[in-house]
């Protein structure tokens, strides 16, 4: 990748970080550690990635590729990513969790454009995810079905039977994205279910595995070629991206305690000019 691209992806990232504070701010709750966390992963599908419709009143065009965010609760990243593609008005993001708005705060797929599935319920994405991709086999669809889910997320036993379902049916067009940032609401996901090796129980599954940081858009971008170049496979892809969750506000990062817990106006307000100076910094305007 080069260095233009990799600005480009920075800055979009940054857009984006910027996008997940103004919401949880406005809404006073929602989840801005894990959403921080995966803000350059959802840069990337967004951006450079995913096969989406040209045409913003037609967000489901039935060739397009699917995102399921199996960990619903990080909608906040969800919905910036698509305000930056023009799905919808960027100040909408201040909308979040209000009532009436299209963002609530787990994905609803009958009221937010862009949104494959309405999830919240832990394990419940992933396995329709899985749908998605055996309907596409057996349409004979060319679309890809991404799917994102945490690593506190996969202690629920539905994950193992979704991942043994996929690799039953040779899902080689399905890529999960595994969010390991160690940190879920009750504190380290080690200490309190610990799944791990992760790599090693989703290999066992049947499935073709890849490890990167998750914060380095070289490494992801690499990961995501291997995943296309695994159609044809026969076996289901998982990238185990690893973490920082709070990402980007210094103050929130690799802290449990900021998984579910909106800034007040002076942590919003160090927030967003940590994120403006990184953006300026990068060369990016206000989005």
């Amino acid at each position: 990748m080069d260095s233009t691209k990799q600005r480009e992806l920075q800055i979009a990232a940054c857009k984006i970080r910027m996008g997940i504070i103004e919401g949880v701010y406005n809404a006073k709750s929602g989840h801005p550690g894990g959403s921080l966390g995966l803000a350059d992963t959802v840069t990337y599908l967004y951006e450079n990635q995913l096969k989406l419709t040209t045409d913003p009143a037609n967000p489901a065009d039935p060739k397009r590729d699917r995102v399921i965010l199996s960990k619903g609760h990080n909608a906040p990243a969800l919905y910036a990513a698509l305000a930056l593609r023009g799905y919808f008005p960027w100040e909408e993001l201040k909308t979040l969790r209000k009532i009436g708005s299209r963002l609530q705060g787990h994905p609803v797929m009958s009221a937010t454009p862009g949104v494959d599935f309405s999830t919240g319920s832990l394990g419940q994405g992933f396995s329709a995810a899985c749908g998605m991709a055996l309907a596409a086999k057996l349409d004979n669809a060319a679309y890809k079905t991404f799917t994102i889910l945490g690593d506190g997320e996969i202690q629920e036993g539905q994950v193992w039977e979704a991942a043994m379902f996929a690799a039953h049916y040779k899902l080689d067009n399905l890529v999960a994205i595994v969010d390991n940032n160690n940190l879920q609401i009750d504190g380290a996901v080690d200490e309190v279910m610990s799944p791990y090796p992760i790599d090693e129980k989703f290999h066992a599954f049947g499935w073709n595995v890849i490890c990167i940081d998750g914060h380095d858009f070289t490494q992801i971008a690499d990961a995501f070629a291997s995943a296309d170049k695994n159609s044809g496979s026969g076996k289901p892809f998982v990238i185990i991206q690893k973490t920082t969750k709070g990402k980007g506000v210094s103050f929130m990062e690799n802290k449990a305690s900021w998984h579910g817990v909106a800034p007040n106006e002076q942590q919003y307000n160090a927030a967003m000019a940590e994120l403006k100076s990184a953006l300026q910094a990068l060369g990016g305007e206000q989005p």
